[in-house]
């Protein structure tokens, strides 16, 4: 299958795109046509608003999507971004230009360019993604595991035969994109890309924070075992649904980037069905990985960012906690101001 074309197997030719924009994706959300459904937090009870509120309280720097981190000649934009698609960003993007058209350069997780390199390269060569040698998730999980599973994926594109041999980090990420994120038009079209275009259209140059390879290699950190019971111990956690998308890009859109964590959290804990220790633990882990080994490792970029101007434009969960790329920045010495979105 390796070195099979997409023309060969349809099924491939669609999952290239969607690994390619998987590999960028923190919180997978989007508000755009096929996608219909209903805030969950205009349903939540007293209790549950308290719990929510309570949760974000605790965490530093909890909203805006943008913030000015100045330290002597150096001024850094942080913009929150989100991956995937949603018509209300246009204006955003109008409201933000006059004042991000003026950066000496653009920092993104991972430019476009080595995206569509990536893709091309994907097309030939799925390896990156896949157990290419020893037993498959048909025979690493139990069979009712299993069944579920490759039911959910299939109704994301992914077909069992394929989904087999897929590693388990990046079925992980495949079931928080619902189905009806598939029908979408230009689903990947996020503020990440559109803030891309902002850069090209004044010619400013654009810079990534991390490679692909960097990226593949901190996914693939643990055994393929531990990668599995993980799978398995959070698969009901990780399936996102419309109403779910509907919230979260609402929640994006009024910059309270904590709070979309936060209520992420909360309902994973009741949709495992694990004990809230064993589910803390798992939660740990994959706040470390996705979100804290990475803003360490970009942080080493961003603070080398001298006398200039940069936009430092990533998901905007990057941003809050202990951990986030805001507090992180004020440790450094750099005054902090948010800023219009």
């Amino acid at each position: 299958m390796s070195h099979k074309t997409p023309s060969t197997f349809p099924a491939e030719a669609r999952i290239v795109r969607l690994i390619s924009f998987v590999l960028c994706l923190f919180v997978p959300i989007s508000a755009h046509a096929a996608c219909e459904g209903r805030d969950l937090r205009l349903d939540m009870t007293a209790t549950q608003r308290a719990e929510l509120d309570n949760a974000v309280a605790e965490i530093i720097f909890p909203e805006g999507n943008h913030w000015i981190a100045q330290k002597g000649d150096t001024v850094l934009h942080l913009v929150g971004t989100l991956h995937t698609n949603d018509e209300r960003m246009g204006a955003v993007v109008e409201r933000l230009a006059p004042i991000l058209s003026q950066a000496d350069a653009f920092y993104f997780e991972i430019t476009k360019e080595e995206m569509k390199d990536f893709e091309r390269n994907l097309a030939q060569d799925f390896s990156p993604v896949m157990i290419t040698s020893g037993p498959t998730l048909i025979d690493l999980m139990p069979e009712e595991d299993w069944a579920a599973l490759s039911l959910t994926l299939a109704e994301r594109g992914i077909p069992s035969w394929m989904a087999a041999k897929l590693r388990p980090w990046f079925l992980s990420m495949m079931l928080g994109i619902p189905p009806c994120l598939m029908e979408t038009p230009d689903f990947d079209r996020g503020m990440d890309t559109r803030l891309a275009e902002l850069a090209d259209l004044h010619g400013i140059p654009r810079y990534s924070l991390e490679s692909i390879d960097e990226l593949i290699a901190m996914f693939d950190s643990h055994p393929l075992e531990e990668q599995v019971q993980s799978l398995i111990r959070l698969a009901g956690a990780l399936q996102a649904g419309d109403d779910q998308l509907i919230t979260m890009a609402n929640a994006y859109l009024e910059e309270k980037h904590a709070e979309i964590i936060q209520l992420a959290k909360i309902q994973g804990l009741e949709a495992s069905g694990l004990t809230a220790a064993d589910f803390e633990a798992e939660w740990q882990g994959f706040e470390d990985q996705l979100l804290s080994q990475r803003n360490d490792n970009w942080m080493r970029t961003i603070l080398s960012l001298t006398d200039q101007t940069a936009v430092i434009a990533v998901g905007a969960g990057h941003l809050a906690d202990q951990f986030g790329l805001l507090n992180q920045l004020q440790e450094a010495g750099y005054s902090l101001t948010r800023a219009g979105f």
